[in-house]
């Protein structure tokens, strides 16, 4: 039965629904796991020192193709320890920088997937915090140094903010701990809004941060609808579960012989912006009704 490996940086539990999509992009294809494919996974749970040891698993099982998924080390991981084996990725930023494909178009190589364009989005959550808040004059950012995209969101954002006039505040956490920590001690004082930037590990903790800003009585802007249905006040950005259906697209399609070389990186064509009501009725907030009928969801 042909393998397929998939790695992801985080954990089962929190990416499940990802999982479902990626396994419905195989069946699209015509492959259903267990059946006559199979699929190995590999969990590193925000371990990133695992990493080299389950991409090494991985290569051993000889699959016909690796999902590298959950954050760029675990494809750039990949990528260092096999140059035969096809490597579909999802990406959050510009894989051509990243040295993953030649171009979008022109792949090359044995490397191919999807981008999410999530850099160029943080600009625009911004803007619609901002929106939210028109008498904001800071508002905070909160990151994962460990996040090898980190500093470029953070300069993008930085950008954005100095063109309308807001100050962004770094916070930093990259364990369950420290979220805690930043966000319990936040200080309101010195800005009214929080920026919840785009990472794999902050989605796999995404309820913790949602419960956590909801306490303290926060605005927050999000990058996933994900969070705003688990109670977040908005959310900008593509569609999770749609990227890794197409990851599993390209998986079959490369286990039925096409090249990784001649199918193009795919780029988001359709952008989320979720609005939760309730969790605005909580805060005291109005939503401006210019900025409600932008929405494409709106939770009541």
């Amino acid at each position: 039965m042909p393998v397929i490996g998939f790695l992801n940086s985080q954990s089962p539990e929190a990416f499940a629904p990802y999982v479902e999509a990626f396994r419905a992009g195989l069946a699209e294809v015509g492959f259903v796991d267990g059946q006559n494919v199979a699929i190995e996974y590999r969990w590193a749970r925000g371990r990133y020192d695992l990493l080299p040891t389950l991409a090494a698993e991985l290569i051993a099982r000889n699959p016909l193709v690796i999902a590298a998924t959950g954050g760029d080390q675990a494809i750039l991981m990949v990528k260092a320890m096999t140059q035969s084996i096809p490597l579909v990725f999802l990406v959050g930023g510009d894989p051509v920088q990243l040295g993953l494909v030649a171009s979008f178009n022109h792949p090359g190589g044995t490397i191919t997937g999807t981008t999410m364009l999530t850099n160029v989005l943080d600009a625009k959550r911004l803007g619609l915090l901002r929106q939210t808040l028109p008498q904001s004059k800071a508002i905070a950012f909160l990151q994962n140094p460990n996040f090898p995209e980190a500093q470029n969101k953070l300069q993008r954002t930085k950008e954005a903010a100095e063109a309308i006039g807001v100050e962004v505040v770094v916070l930093s956490a990259s364990s369950e701990i420290e979220i805690n920590d930043v966000v319990s001690n936040f200080d309101r004082r010195r800005f009214n809004g929080l920026l919840v930037v785009g990472d794999p590990f902050f989605n796999s903790r995404r309820d913790q941060i949602v419960a956590l800003v909801t306490r303290i009585g926060v605005p927050a802007m999000y990058e996933w609808r994900e969070y705003a249905v688990a109670g977040g006040l908005m959310s900008y950005g593509t569609s999770l579960p749609a990227a890794y259906r197409t990851v599993g697209v390209y998986a079959g399609r490369i286990i039925k012989g096409e090249k990784a070389a001649d199918l193009p990186v795919l780029q988001p064509t359709e952008f989320e912006f979720v609005i939760n009501l309730k969790a605005a009725e909580a805060l005291d907030l109005m939503i401006p009704p210019t900025l409600l009928a932008t929405a494409d969801e709106v939770i009541e």
